[in-house]
């Protein structure tokens, strides 16, 4: 009731909005929404989202109250909204009055997103003041999360805090009914950041337009390091197959995929097959990456995405990528990080010049400074949805939305493609992607978004969940940590957790984890697994035969290890008289040396990984003796798939072992075997393979109900980043009757480990 002595029909409401409500145009929202209904009243942000107060008739604010969530501006994002009575307070108008700082920290910053249409006509219209401007941004687009070093989201918690505007940007930033109120990297070219042109010997090139003296380097031949959102790119001709045979060489990458940037929509289709989903996914404003189904012949140079019928294609989403098109009239340009192979992206000038130098042939910079690297993201259409194999740029740091509020928990994630999470109330909030901690700017890296991450959330973890391995840097730095209570989780029940916990679901599950590497409870390498498992715990119910990993992580990156290793746990020495192509080519000293280890158990450590499997078949059918990045065998096995339907497959046995069972492939590689001895195919070879695996954990999930009464199945794990698989298995399970759910908002790989691990700890407080 409302505690008031007006008369019954005038009322005063406090509203307190959560969410994405900062920085994206809602306080004007709100004051325009209140102006043009007449009602008095106030708006201020806070550390918890924003307060609003609305005084008038009550059936104007009853219609403004339901109004307020359906209008709002496009990169806004309401989580909740309180009402409460207030007294009337006689205001004479509506205000929009100072940030307040002291609250608990609840709002969630908006993620950085690309330039929005009304930014880009002006960029390109002559008679407007930001003409050519390449930083051009208002409240619906541009920076946001690598700006800010603190909140509330104001300017001088930001790094545009070193250029005060000037009047006639100052006017706009003031005025409510302006797109750009309150827009913190607000700046026009009398006031804001700069483009300069260096070379790589850190000499500035004098140049009326560097983004147009740039583009002339790019269609000389040369590759450019550009400065932009998140971190550098190196740019170079896409078309150009020398160029970017070199921009490989120096960049020590030598055939894992590059990112293509193009003009626009319609340059992506002379490239890659668009459906109206992909063209939708394209277009959001977070521009991924997408990967997409390559057209042959095209004008790309096959060395940019070599042996691979996809590639990754995004459009322009900063000003200057918009000016960098237009001035060089390009129809496509690599942009890929700007790092050598496994490092971090270089995000500061000075640490581009030093670390890019022997990379790069000049550097587009400016200076407003990038607080936190980001990563460009990296999404795929399956079924009908957008599935993450990289969550950052764009996304980060918007939560996933849980279905139980959780206690404060920092989880560290695994070794690859790492990713921490940070949980705070029903909100887990996963890092952009951090990359493979194997050196220590990676590491460093790490703790700086640890850090970051903290200090934004104000949060003060009573949980620090980590991998059981013990030699991963991420569960070292965990171990090291005072102050919390500290939880080692299982890195496939981690995988399922992860599954349930973005699919909002509680109790039990069958869950499927196939992956490469995984630390088992029983000491050995999982990673081909059948749990049936709640948060709490789990059963290990199926897992492939386990077999021996010649020279350890060596064989990982040789393939031909595994399939010795196959080859030998099945047939002994008997397979090397086998008259197929794999074994006449193989060298005889090697593989003596090789065998030896794995008969004398000489670092070879027993693993069940389904990733191995796939990297034996791929060997084995001589698609792939040795890999140059993770994953590459098990990707060119998918791809050497032809188009069309056959339901053929390989037979793969389950043996019971104690009250579970094991996936024995004896009869698999005999199958294989036989195909190649009649010259089968090789695409027909990896499709019956596939098949196989579908079939086997098919039974495997109808065998579960049965004997559990289970009937939900969750798919995790890096397996189910292969289309035909994840696709195919979804499909047989759910024709069998079973509930099946997948990955969409964190990737199915080690970049969303650690939610599963935040909602495991979160189940075993002590």
């Amino acid at each position: 009731m409302a505690i008031s002595s007006e008369p019954p029909q005038t009322v005063r409401r406090g509203i307190e909005v959560s969410g994405i409500v900062q920085g994206v145009g809602f306080r004007p929202y709100i004051y325009r929404l209140a102006t043009e209904r007449k009602l008095a009243g106030r708006i201020s942000n806070t550390a918890a989202g924003v307060i609003v107060e609305v005084e008038g008739r009550v059936e104007v604010v009853d219609d403004f109250l339901a109004r307020l969530p359906l209008e709002a501006p496009p990169l806004a994002r309401i989580t909740g909204i309180a009402v409460r009575d207030l007294p009337c307070d006689h205001d004479s108008g509506f205000r929009i009055v100072a940030s307040e700082v002291g609250a608990e920290r609840r709002v969630l910053i908006s993620p950085d997103v690309a330039i929005c249409d009304d930014c880009l006509r002006e960029l390109m219209e002559p008679t407007d003041r930001r003409y050519l401007y390449p930083f051009i941004n208002c409240t619906n687009c541009g920076p946001r999360f690598t700006i800010v070093r603190d909140i509330p989201y104001d300017r001088a918690r930001t790094s545009m805090n070193v250029f005060p505007m000037c009047a006639a940007c100052q006017a706009e930033y003031d005025d409510p009914l302006n797109r750009r109120f309150h827009a913190q990297p607000n700046a026009c070219w009398e006031c804001g950041p700069q483009v300069e042109l260096q070379d790589n010997a850190g000499q500035r090139i004098e140049a009326a337009d560097p983004i147009a003296e740039a583009a002339a380097c790019l269609h000389d031949g040369a590759i450019v390091a550009v400065k932009g959102l998140g971190g550098f790119h190196l740019a170079c001709d896409a078309t150009n197959s020398a160029v970017v045979e070199r921009l490989r060489e120096r960049k020590r990458r030598v055939e894992k995929p590059f990112a293509v940037m193009v003009p626009d929509v319609a340059t992506a289709e002379q490239f890659c097959e668009l459906d109206s989903d992909s063209r939708t996914l394209l277009l959001r404003p977070e521009r991924p990456i997408v990967l997409l189904p390559r057209k042959m012949p095209n004008a790309i140079a096959e060395s940019v995405a070599p042996g691979n019928r996809y590639l990754g294609l995004f459009l322009p989403y900063t000003p200057l990528h918009h000016l960098l098109f237009a001035a060089g009239r390009f129809t496509a340009l690599v942009m890929t990080s700007g790092n050598l192979s496994e490092e971090p992206i270089a995000i500061d000038n000075q640490e581009a010049l030093q670390r890019l130098r022997g990379l790069s042939d000049y550097f587009l910079l400016h200076n407003r400074e990038i607080l936190l690297r980001s990563d460009d993201s990296v999404v795929r259409m399956v079924s009908g949805r957008a599935r993450q194999l990289r969550r950052s740029r764009g996304y980060v740091p918007v939560p996933v939305f849980l279905h139980r509020e959780v206690p404060p928990i920092l989880a560290v994630g695994g070794e690859l493609k790492n990713a921490m999470c940070i949980t705070k109330g029903n909100h887990a909030f996963l890092s952009q992607h951090i990359g493979d901690l194997e050196n220590l700017e990676s590491y460093r890296f790490f703790e700086a978004v640890v850090a970051h991450m903290r200090r934004i959330l104000e949060i003060q973890p009573r949980i620090i969940a980590y991998d059981l391995h013990p030699d991963y840097f991420s569960t070292r730095w965990a171990l090291a940590q005072t102050g919390a209570d500290l939880v080692g989780v299982q890195h496939h029940h981690a995988h399922i957790a992860s599954c349930m916990a973005e699919n909002h679901l509680e109790g039990r599950v069958i869950g499927f984890a196939l992956d490469g590497t995984g630390y088992g409870t029983d000491g050995h390498i999982w990673g081909g697994e059948v749990l049936v498992a709640d948060y709490c715990d789990f059963e290990r119910m199926a897992h492939f035969n386990y077999v021996p990993m010649p020279g350890g992580a060596a064989a990982i990156r040789e393939p031909w290890r595994m399939a010795v290793s196959f080859l030998t746990q099945h047939f002994g020495r008997s397979f090397l008289h086998l008259d197929i192509p794999f074994i006449r080519q193989l060298d005889g000293q090697r593989t003596t040396a090789l065998l030896r280890m794995v008969e004398r158990g000489v670092n070879s450590p027993l693993t069940s990984s389904c990733g191995r499997l796939f990297d034996a078949v791929a060997a084995l059918i001589g698609i792939r003796q040795e890999v140059n990045y993770e994953g590459q065998a098990a990707i060119e096995l998918e791809m050497a798939m032809p188009d069309g339907e056959d339901n053929s497959s390989y037979p793969l046995a389950l043996v019971s072992e104690g009250d579970g069972s094991a996936i024995d492939s004896k009869l698999l590689f005999e199958a294989i075997i036989g195909d190649l001895r009649d010259g089968v195919a090789v695409g027909v070879i990896s499709r019956k393979f596939h098949n196989g695996l579908v079939e086997v954990f098919t039974q495997l999930a109808m065998q579960l109900r049965e004997r559990s009464a289970l009937n939900r199945v969750c798919l995790s794990g890096g397996t189910f980043q292969n289309v035909y698989l994840l696709k195919r298995l979804q499909s047989r399970l759910a024709a069998n009757g079973l509930e099946v759910f997948t990955h969409s908002e964190v990737p199915a790989g080690d970049g969303g480990l650690s939610l599963g691990q935040a909602l495991v700890a979160a189940h075993r407080l002590p």
